[in-house]
């Protein structure tokens, strides 16, 4: 599962804005802020749109391991 840290490390890495974001993944700004603040959760099938729209711009979602906690990194 994503972490909200890591879709607002994503989501900046792209340059893209909440809108924008919101737009490409067909839900409200106010769900990805309230994601990202930490103030509210996301139902599944709405984190994978977004999961996905990011992905599609170079987005790799790296999973916490011993090695340290989850993160992001770009497509070469």
């Amino acid at each position: 599962m994503l972490t909200p840290l890591q879709i607002k490390l994503a989501r900046t890495a792209l340059g893209l804005g909440l809108r924008d974001l919101a737009a490409a993944a067909g839900v409200a700004p106010s769900t990805i802020t309230r994601f990202e603040t930490a103030k509210g959760g996301m139902q599944t099938g709405t984190l994978e749109r977004i999961q996905k729209v990011l992905e599609a711009g170079g987005v790799i979602f790296v999973a916490a391991d011993a090695q340290g906690g989850p993160g992001i990194r770009m497509r070469s």
